[in-house]
């Protein structure tokens, strides 16, 4: 069971984060609303360090990644 002091701690630290970053939970609200991510769809990620190293990726949603993918939008909730 997890503790709820880490929990409230963890709380604070996503509030101060949201504050910090506003568009962020738009976008992923926007990209957990259903049909957004389907088998197929295209997921990309960058990083740019503040010295300028760039690290990307992407993967392609397969259908044994969707109820991963479910989970993981269960967990914003």
């Amino acid at each position: 069971m997890p503790n709820p002091m880490e929990m409230m701690k963890v709380l604070g630290m996503w509030n101060t984060f949201k504050s910090n970053h506003p568009k962020f939970p738009m976008f992923m609200s926007a990209a957990s609303q259903p049909g957004v991510i389907t088998e197929d769809t295209v997921i990309e990620v960058k990083i740019t360090t503040a010295n300028g190293k760039v690290l990307e990726t992407n993967l392609k949603i397969k259908e044994s990644d969707l109820e991963l993918v479910e989970q993981v939008k269960n967990l914003q909730r």
